[in-house]
């Protein structure tokens, strides 16, 4: 696993946990499985933390293979897992049940008690890395 380096010398997986540990309630532990579950569907993951602002000041975690898989955002009724090329990908389990209306994202909104599939959210991983690899090696290359 890649992990930037984020504040000081930790990996931003540390940091990743860190945040998640620190809400304390059932949304940790949303986060901290569906967490687990992108790190097994993709050993080659890489973790970050963005978009660190003063009404969030440990930033939203962030999944990425050739270009961002999902972010994992916590509210006060819901966890909410966006994926940034959602739209395009298939959802034979219908885990999608939020920005459903943008042409290029779509979320996954998980309340208290709810519990997402694991198989399926992994299938939804998988999809995202290839559609990004795929987009990736469509790039053409730079000319250096």
């Amino acid at each position: 696993m890649t992990e930037p380096r984020t504040d000081g010398d930790e990996p931003a997986s540390t940091r990743i946990d860190q945040a998640i540990a620190a809400l304390g309630d059932w949304r940790a532990a949303t986060l901290g499985r569906i967490c687990q579950l992108i790190r097994d569907a993709d050993p080659d993951v890489v973790e970050d933390l963005k978009w660190a602002k003063a009404s969030n000041p440990a930033g939203v975690p962030t999944w990425s293979h050739d270009g961002i898989i999902c972010t994992g955002e916590a509210y006060r009724s819901t966890v909410k897992l966006t994926f940034a090329q959602g739209a395009s990908l298939p959802d034979p389990a219908g885990l999608f049940n939020s920005s459903l209306g943008g042409s290029t994202r779509r979320a996954i909104d998980i309340r208290e008690g709810e519990e997402v599939d694991a198989d399926a959210f992994t299938e939804l991983v998988r999809a995202a890395v290839e559609l990004n690899a795929a987009r990736a090696a469509a790039k053409p290359k730079r000319a250096r």
